[in-house]
């Protein structure tokens, strides 16, 4: 044996707080030899995660969303049995996180035919859990195989957030060169919108289709040398010059 190791050794036993100097030595090589120390967070079967939905209390409430599992004990009173947001326990319902919908078919992991702003609102909801609860593992099947590897379907969703995140900023650029009307609404009087420079329109947002799947509308204040401008319409009842019109 090493002298170095040997003198080590004979000092620590010697020591008056030999006792604890063993302990942390031990400690220590315990995590540096464990194969714990070495295992890559655990993997989840959807029969596993099921088994942490809230109903036995000697277990943590675990969820997962978009294949990233999460404990989140700490919200018991929202996620245990009872709770408003116990239909998330046990699963993954990422779908749910945008759609509402809390029963049957709702309750699925599946984001097919979500547009690319619904699919960005998962994955900032899965950006939430991270800075909110404690990440203990993956859950095998749609976004995550066998070996932890994210698979084909994780990668498009990730994609489609990032094109949803361009597809946002580059509507509020396009926006923001044309000032938004004013607006109000007040159950007696209804609705109102108007320009203080300007007269109001409503115009198309061409990236909604790509951002949402539907095409909407916006009021927006143009001068007067613009209203000959393709595309824009009137509001129903308004004056062509006007700048307040009711809605």
């Amino acid at each position: 044996m090493n002298y170095f190791y040997k003198m080590s050794l004979k000092s620590i036993v010697t020591s008056p707080l030999s006792g604890i100097a063993l302990l942390v030595l031990l400690a220590a090589l315990l995590l540096t030899f464990s194969p714990k120390f070495y295992t890559p967070q655990r993997l989840f079967s959807a029969e596993e995660l099921a088994l942490f939905n809230g109903t036995d209390e000697r277990l943590p409430i675990l969820l997962g969303i978009l294949g990233s599992v999460f404990d989140v004990t700490k919200g018991k009173s929202h996620y245990g049995a009872g709770g408003g947001y116990n239909h998330f326990a046990g699963r993954d319902a990422s779908r749910a996180f945008v759609s509402g919908n809390f029963t049957g078919d709702g309750l699925t992991d599946s984001l097919r035919g979500l547009s690319s702003t619904e699919v960005k609102s998962v994955v900032e909801w899965r950006d939430f859990y991270f800075k909110t609860y404690k990440y203990v593992g993956k859950l095998v099947g749609r976004y995550y195989d066998g070996q932890g590897n994210p698979t084909k379907y994780m990668k498009g969703v990730e994609a489609k957030a990032a094109r949803g995140a361009q597809l946002l900023d580059k509507q509020k650029i396009e926006e923001a060169k044309l000032p938004s009307c004013n607006s109000r609404w007040s159950q007696d009087e209804g609705g109102e919108v108007w320009c203080d420079v300007g007269h109001p329109r409503m115009v198309q947002r061409p990236l909604e289709i790509a951002l949402t799947g539907k095409m909407s509308k916006r009021c927006a204040c143009f001068e007067e040398s613009q209203l000959n401008q393709p595309g824009l319409e009137v509001y129903e009842g308004c004056d062509y010059h006007a700048n307040r019109c009711k809605v």
